[in-house]
């Protein structure tokens, strides 16, 4: 049988140096693996040309759109069927794939680098998974070959050994096949040459040895009862995949078949043994077992074999029910800062930085129960189990910090490490694999965000919080198309005369679960989704037609105006002055009738570029409020230059004032930011205003307007004149 890989015979298809040079390279790597099982052996050169077809189908793979990278199991099942099984073959060929596929064959149109990377790994699983594949089945066919010619030869024994000595002698030693000779008390009667090669030991004399010293520490459990079962004639055979010593201390591996013989009586006489040797098969399963649980890059076990220890320490493989004694502890490990490393010091550096961080993290988990494992990227975990395990996870991520707390040097430059972990333990039983991961990776992002290099201990109320916004994060866009928003309005009144001078507008969520949100709950997950823009366009809109409709209910010499929030992100959004243009032309809206409202820390240190818009829309007549201001760096300075025209103090400076005698201290401040805002011509807007002696205090230290419970909560628009009065203090 000739080998199936088709030898291109068109020069077209080696016109791609690219491609030649991949093949080059393939080809120098597994040759030498491969030269020597081929059926009909070829040269160098005829097997790199062999190679060119297949490179050209991992590199349509890689680049196919849209990303299928299942063909590419398909190359691994041609190397199989070409009758490269050698064990080291695959890791050879996974390889060069790995370092050089991208390298040698680039995409034709821009793609990141990333991107191409994941995609490689992938067509490397692929072509394993193709290679694997085709060679469990030719394995199977070979093992139906070895039966069948096994069954041969016992059937043939069999048949000599009650009819003609000369016969059996002819089968027993023309076998190819190993084959062997016991009584029923296990001691060893003959066995033939094919066995003793098998063994590597030609001239070794093993008649009068008993079965019983073949014990290798790797035996399948029940192969002893069933080696007594059949000595006593309660079986008549059985077949295991059992492991030997050689005579030079290797390990041999071999599909036994093992048959008892009767006498003429029926009684048991013998019994007879049929070797094969699978030592190679076994080897080259191992490997491709190793390769697809151990991470290529740090050798580390890779996310599959991590969970098949998670499955087990949680008791989803063994059945184990909750609250028993076993218990497990998690550490999930990111390395901070890792992608600043990739984007200014290259990919290489950042994979050699994490080998030097997984061997550091490896050496700390060096108890018979501890394991570190590579997830993906520059996430690590470590598992271990026990009684102790509570306290063992805590002192094992204390370890991990110490290890990474020394630099790293590569190339002759020092690099800092740090790393945030998250912990969870807990009892077998209690939680599933997907939940145990989930709270490590919520807690772990708590301690980065607590400023990282650092563990925190996982919490279920903390883990909760993170779920809820998750869910309401998936939910808002579809509570945007179904229109669960909508907005209250809350007065702004003038504090020299109590008349209300416009309306702050507060968008709402009336959520089907969880009732109406306020706009901290909801507004910052807007922010990180994008939803931000779309939503205050709409509050934008609908605050104008409120404000316009006010207008026109009343004095139009004096209109009401309206307050708007904008947040970071829709400062940064280009078509901002446009939009809103748009809005107020449509509606029909004066400019100087809206306000928008930038809180203070979205404008510290904003450059000229960055204020830009804003100063745009206040050329138009749009006024613009700082909000909650002194929340930030207060750096008074910098009024000076921004284009606003309303400060809005933050109600923590105004709190002393809620009941006589004030605070001597918050009047003196907020006595000092009204001159101040007063000589820069600026109006001032108290928030949180909750008494009347607060309402008098700060009239009488000169503010302009004021909002708050004092004189009503927010409310539907036409509600806004309706002022309560409500003193909180009562």
């Amino acid at each position: 049988m000739g080998t199936p890989l088709a030898v291109p015979h068109a020069a077209s298809d080696f016109r791609d140096d690219r491609l030649r040079r991949f093949a080059a390279i393939w080809c120098r790597a597994i040759y030498p693996a491969t030269s020597g099982v081929m059926v009909r052996p070829m040269t160098r050169a005829r097997f790199e040309r062999c190679l060119v077809p297949l490179a050209a189908r991992l590199r349509d793979v890689l680049y196919s759109r849209p990303f299928d990278p299942r063909p590419a199991a398909d190359v691994g099942a041609a190397l199989v069927r070409a009758h490269i099984t050698d064990p080291e073959a695959l890791p050879l060929i996974l390889g060069v794939i790995d370092a050089y596929l991208v390298l040698y064959l680039p995409p034709d149109h821009p793609m990141p680098a990333e991107e191409s990377r994941a995609r490689c790994s992938r067509v490397q699983h692929a072509v394993a998974a193709g290679f694997a594949r085709a060679l469990g089945e030719r394995t199977r066919a070979e093992q139906e070959t070895a039966s069948r010619a096994a069954s041969v030869a016992q059937a043939a024994t069999e048949a000599a050994l009650h009819s003609s000595e000369a016969r059996f002698r002819a089968v027993f030693e023309g076998a190819a096949v190993g084959v062997g000779i016991a009584d029923v008390d296990g001691r060893i009667v003959d066995v033939n040459d094919a066995l003793m090669r098998m063994f590597r030991s030609p001239g070794r004399k093993v008649h009068g040895r008993n079965v019983g010293e073949f014990v290798h520490p790797e035996d399948p459990a029940d192969f002893w009862s069933l080696y007594r079962e059949l000595a006593r004639g309660d079986r008549e055979h059985y077949r295991v995949e059992k492991p030997f010593y050689r005579s030079d201390g290797s390990v041999l591996w071999t599909d036994l078949t093992v048959s008892l013989l009767r006498d003429a009586t029926g009684g048991p006489q013998y019994q007879l043994a049929v070797l094969e040797d699978i030592t190679e098969r076994r080897l080259l399963h191992e490997r491709i077992r190793y390769e697809a649980t151990h991470d290529a890059l740090t050798g580390l076990p890779n996310r599959t074999l991590f969970f098949e220890r998670l499955d087990g320490a949680l008791g989803r493989a063994g059945g184990q029910a909750p609250g028993g004694d076993a218990r497990f502890g998690l550490c999930y490990l990111d390395v901070d800062g890792f992608k600043a490393v990739n984007d200014s010091l290259g990919h290489a550096v950042g994979d050699r930085l994490l080998v030097a961080v997984a061997e550091r993290l490896r050496a700390c988990a060096s108890g018979p129960h501890e394991l570190v494992a590579r997830l993906g990227g520059d996430e690590f975990v470590a598992l271990t189990t026990g009684p102790s395990a509570a306290g063992d996870v805590t002192a094992l991520a204390r370890r991990m910090l110490a290890a990474l707390a020394e630099p790293v040097r590569l190339d002759g430059r020092d690099l800092s490490v740090r790393a945030s972990i998250g912990v969870v333990d807990g009892s077998a039983g209690e939680l599933g694999p997907e939940e145990v991961l989930r709270s490590a990776d919520i807690t772990m992002y708590r301690a980065k965000a607590a400023g990282g290099n650092r563990y925190e201990l996982a919490d279920a109320d903390s883990d909760a919080r993170v779920i809820a916004r998750h869910s309401l994060t998936n939910c808002l866009p579809g509570a945007f198309d179904k229109g669960e928003f909508f907005i209250e309005y809350q007065p702004l009144v003038r504090l020299d005369d109590g008349t209300v001078r416009g309306a702050e507008a507060l968008v709402r969520w009336l959520h089907p679960v969880h009732g109406v949100l306020g706009p901290d709950q909801f507004i910052p997950l807007a922010e990180s989704t994008g939803l931000i823009v779309p939503l205050g366009r709409w509050v934008l809109e609908e605050a104008a037609r409120q404000a316009r409709s006010w207008r026109s209910e009343g004095d139009a010499s004096a209109p009401l105006r309206v307050n708007v929030n904008l947040s970071p992100s829709q400062l940064r959004y280009p078509a901002l002055v446009a939009d809103t243009v748009s809005v107020l032309r449509d509606v029909g809206l004066d400019p100087s009738a809206l306000c928008l409202e930038v809180t203070e820390n979205a404008l510290i240190g904003a450059d000229e570029e960055e204020l830009r818009p804003l100063r745009q829309l206040a050329d138009l007549g749009v006024d613009i409020a700082l909000d909650d201001f002194g929340t930030g760096y207060s750096n008074l300075s910098y009024l000076r230059r921004l284009p606003v025209s309303t400060l809005k103090l933050d109600r923590s400076f105004t709190r002393g004032m809620q009941c006589a005698p004030a605070d001597p201290v918050d009047v003196k401040i907020v006595e000092g930011i009204v001159s101040l805002a007063h000589t820069l011509d600026l109006s001032v807007t108290v928030e949180g205003v909750e008494t009347g002696t607060q309402a008098d205090h700060l009239r009488l230290l000169g503010c302009d307007t004021a909002q708050g419970w004092y004189y009503a909560r927010p409310g539907p628009p036409e509600r806004l004149h309706t002022l309560s009065l409500v003193d909180a203090a009562s």
